[in-house]
């Protein structure tokens, strides 16, 4: 099969495909034929082990893994014991910090995040959802403790997590601000926004409004700057790990007023979060984000434009 490898940390040129054996799938395991994955930021930060705590997951002194955390295939084998998959079904799954999605193949765990996929969806489609949903799933409702009628503000509502973010801020009736780009205003009023900031004209922590929850989706605000913004008892969730932040937190968490909150929601997802969005697309009530679609071959090219920030919701990556 092929495979995604880097010999060393670097930039986007350290990736190349290798041939590799196809993997064959344990007692508990399924194997997939991978349709789709996608390039992140977590996976450029990976990529370059920049900060440099993600070799702690990645490897040491250089990388370890195929990379990729999110994929969707085909069921192509079973392990002896499984019981929940079959051969011919079609899954999504997040494979965390074991990685290994950007390959032709890739065993995984019954028990592990994977779910049967939309089925109103292609591969594309649910690996986007696969990605930015479950990220923005767990800060929302489960850090968040998201409730209807709040006011809620999404930095970064253009991309991956913040796309997603809205219109599962929207399904738990909440009141939705989002901020983004000029070029992505009218994509983020259609994702559901009840109002739109455009940063490049306005500054939205001077606009003197009052929020139950800021979800800081792209890391580029911070909770010093948006506390004012905060109502008592409000939450700021950041989602890079920023030592001011992490601080933040420490010193939060010992009062009983305004929070920040970061979560490493990678190491807490559950197969019940899939299946959770899954119901939500076929419902009608979550759409997928793609911003472009590249084949396995140009992955370098995929994460020098995932590095450019410009992003809309999703890069996916086909695999033929």
């Amino acid at each position: 099969m092929k495979a995604v490898v880097y010999k060393k940390y670097g930039a986007p040129d350290v990736a190349e495909l290798r041939e590799m054996p196809v993997p064959v799938p344990g007692e508990k395991e399924i194997l997939v034929k991978v349709h789709a994955t996608v390039v992140t930021p977590s996976d450029c930060a990976f990529r370059k082990a920049d900060p440099f705590a993600v070799r702690l997951f990645g490897g040491l002194l250089k990388p370890k893994h195929i990379p990729g955390c999110e994929l969707s295939g085909e069921v192509v084998a079973i392990g002896k014991q499984v019981r929940s998959f079959k051969v011919g079904d079609d899954v999504f799954a997040a494979t965390g910090t074991d990685f290994g999605a950007h390959a032709e193949y890739r065993c995984l765990s019954e028990e592990g995040v994977v779910a049967l996929k939309p089925s109103n969806l292609t591969y594309e489609e649910s690996v986007a959802i696969c990605d930015g949903a479950l990220t923005a799933l767990l800060f929302l409702r489960d850090s968040g403790l998201i409730q209807q009628g709040q006011k809620v503000l999404i930095n970064g509502a253009s991309g991956a997590v913040g796309a997603y973010g809205v219109q599962l801020a929207k399904h738990y009736g909440a009141v939705v601000t989002g901020v983004c780009s000029t070029a992505n205003v009218g994509l983020v009023r259609r994702l559901g926004a009840d109002q739109v900031i455009d940063y490049t004209t306005t500054d939205f922590t001077a606009t003197g409004e009052k929020y139950d929850l800021i979800f800081d989706a792209v890391g580029k605000s911070n909770f010093s700057r948006c506390k004012a913004l905060l109502k008592p008892k409000a939450i700021y969730l950041g989602t890079v790990p920023k030592p001011g932040l992490l601080l933040c937190m420490l010193l939060t968490s010992l009062a009983g007023g305004k929070k920040a909150v970061f979560s490493a929601t990678g190491l807490k997802q559950r197969a019940e979060n899939l299946v959770f969005l899954c119901e939500l697309v076929e419902a009608g009530k979550l759409k997928p984000v793609i911003d472009r679609i590249y084949p396995l071959e140009a992955i370098a090219e995929a994460h020098h434009y995932v590095e450019e920030g410009r992003k809309k919701g999703n890069v996916v990556i086909r695999i033929n």
